[in-house]
């Protein structure tokens, strides 16, 4: 992935945790990088040392619930919106397709003629 494209992205990635979260309930951290790179056919990487801090912001501003699993003998922490994440999904992504629909058209603007 090129620098430029990480850039852009990392402003929108609380809101595509948010999005994963809310289709499928609660997921761990591993499990949310592996998902998005097979949604973006590996175009986008999330690293570890993006993710956490992020899902922790999130956790401290409320949006996030987590809840820890024995699997395997191992301790697993899965993350799940709460009511507010939830409301602010929502919200979220109103602004990312609204930011993205702008961004289209100054790329690629309609030039209609009258």
């Amino acid at each position: 992935m090129s620098m430029g494209n990480s850039k852009l992205y990392k402003g929108s990635l609380n809101t595509i945790i948010l999005k994963l979260l809310d289709e499928r309930g609660k997921m761990y951290g591993y499990e949310i990088t592996q998902k998005v790179k097979e949604l973006t056919k590996g175009e986008l990487n999330i690293t570890e040392g993006a993710l956490y801090p992020a899902l922790h912001k999130l956790e401290a501003e409320g949006l996030l619930d987590v809840e820890i699993a024995k699997v395997d003998n191992r301790l697993r922490k899965y993350y799940k919106l709460t009511e507010a994440g939830e409301k602010e999904t929502v919200n979220r992504l109103q602004e990312l397709e609204e930011f993205i629909r702008s961004m289209q058209n100054l790329v690629n603007p309609n030039w209609s003629i009258e």
